[in-house]
């Protein structure tokens, strides 16, 4: 092969993170060899000792993967074989292709990330369920079309990310469930005539099950798909949280201050405070969408079978996974670090008629007006205040207006135009009141204490699985 040929299909770059995956996936494959009879005791022994050997030297740093051996899998087989000989270590890859084989390191090494994604996100919705309960009561305006909508709190509007995030974590877990199928055994396209035993190096590799038809498990990549599209809708959803982050933060609202740890200065404006760490993570969910479109358009019109195209379908999810767990550690920084501004909230309210929806709803309640001629009769006041320079709080002047629409205020009408005793009023289901606020913080976070769990069984069904594997390579090697 010429030198640019060589150098252009080498992914030992990309296939280097996997080193680990594969001596586990060469173990369980070996011990299954040995099962079956296709190796013999003594065979199996120096196998299984020189893997450990390439393990411990991969952990400790001394494992130097070659250029010229193309890719990981063919680096730990020349390990083997450079150490035990051909006639032991030329024996490992029996039922066994470079297909099957990538594809289960591959599988290993997403599920493993994927349980480090769902335990970040798990962290970041403990920290914004916390930023949320302490701030049930704290008013703020609501938004809509980025316009005073009306009061709502900040805890309310904390809450509403953790729902989001919890519909992400089933994605995750979703993926996660696609993602760990084992494909050994499928060999290269159709399976073998040798006499293997595929549950068992799925169960050593701690595999839910066999992705049984060996065409589908070789050519298919929709797993790594399904990654990249749940990683993608979290990183937009984060997205949109750094976009609050960083107008919030800015003079113009001052509702928030981010802390020093998650912010950068100017190199030429000493006042400067940017918001980096939500910035960021709006250009990197634009990345990760891009990684997404990537993988796609990949597949999009490969046949079933292996392709060297597929050589192209980890660089994308490898990107993807490490700009959305650097995206959750530093949000979770960021949401834990956070100064909240609850005077600048309230004044912020007070400013622009964010209680008018409580005023035209009193209307309708408490003077059996129709909700059109409310909202007619408050869109008229409001006219009338702006003009004349004042705001809802003046609530002598509103009740003068009222009156000349044939409307008589009351005296409740203070408490009326209160956001905090409004805000309380918006007890339906799933609105601001704080005790409505308080009961779904409390169901979000039962829901997340169960996807908590969750990870924490698949992860401890994972070690169990490379606990079983290493007793038995410890004794088979004796």
């Amino acid at each position: 092969m010429a030198d640019a040929m060589t150098a252009y299909t080498q992914s030992l770059a990309i296939d280097a993170r996997m080193v680990a995956e594969d001596i586990w996936g060469s173990q369980a494959h070996a011990l299954m060899l040995g099962e079956v009879g296709l190796l013999s005791p003594e065979e199996l022994r120096v196998i299984l000792t020189w893997l450990e050997r390439a393990r411990d030297d991969h952990e400790a740093g001394r494992l130097v993967l070659r250029p010229e051996l193309e890719d990981v899998h063919m680096n730990v087989e020349r390990y083997l074989i450079d150490g035990a000989g051909a006639e032991f270590g030329g024996k490992l890859h029996t039922a066994r292709s470079r297909n099957d084989q990538g594809l289960t390191d591959c599988r290993l090494y997403v599920r493993a990330r994927l349980l480090d994604t769902e335990a970040a996100l798990q962290a970041l919705c403990r920290a914004m369920l916390d930023l949320a309960a302490a701030h049930v009561e704290t008013v703020m305006p609501g938004y809509t079309h980025t316009q005073h909508a009306q009061p709502i709190t900040f805890g309310y509007w904390a809450a509403a990310h953790v729902s989001v995030w919890l519909r992400d974590l089933r994605r995750i877990g979703n993926a996660y469930d696609i993602v760990n199928l084992s494909p050994l055994g499928a060999c290269a396209l159709a399976g073998t005539d040798l006499p293997i035993d595929r549950a068992l190096t799925a169960k050593l590799l701690g595999f839910d099950g066999v992705l049984e038809h060996a065409l589908d498990a070789t050519s298919s990549r929709d797993f790594l798909a399904e990654t990249l599209s749940a990683l993608a809708i979290l990183m937009l959803h984060m997205s949109r949280l750094g976009e609050e982050l960083v107008y919030w933060s800015s003079h113009e609202f001052r509702m928030i201050e981010l802390s020093d740890a998650y912010t950068s200065g100017s190199s030429i404006m000493p006042q400067k405070k940017n918001p980096d760490c939500a910035e960021l993570t709006r250009g990197k969910a634009a990345r990760v969408v891009g990684d997404l479109m990537a993988l796609l358009t990949c597949l999009k019109s490969l046949s079933m079978g292996y392709s060297r195209d597929l050589q192209e379908d980890k660089p994308p999810v490898w990107d993807a996974l490490d700009q959305t767990l650097g995206a959750l550690a530093t949000l979770h920084g960021a949401v834990s670090t956070l100064t909240v501004k609850p005077e600048r909230m309230r004044e912020l309210v007070d400013a622009n008629f964010a209680t008018a929806t409580q005023l035209a709803n009193w209307l309708v309640v408490a003077r059996d007006v129709p909700f059109r001629r409310a909202h007619e009769i408050v869109g008229k006041l409001v006219r009338a205040l702006t003009d004349e320079g004042k705001r809802l709080t003046d609530t002598a002047r509103v009740a003068e207006l009222l009156g000349e629409q044939d409307v008589s205020a009351g005296d409740e009408l203070a408490d009326v135009l209160n956001p905090l005793l409004g805000v309380a009023r918006q007890a339906s289901q799933g609105g601001p009141a704080p005790e409505e606020t308080r009961r779904m913080i409390a169901g979000f976070g039962g829901a997340l204490a169960e996807a908590e769990a969750d990870t924490l069984a698949r992860a401890e069904r994972v070690a169990a699985a490379r606990a079983e594997t290493a007793q038995r390579v410890a004794a088979a090697m004796g």
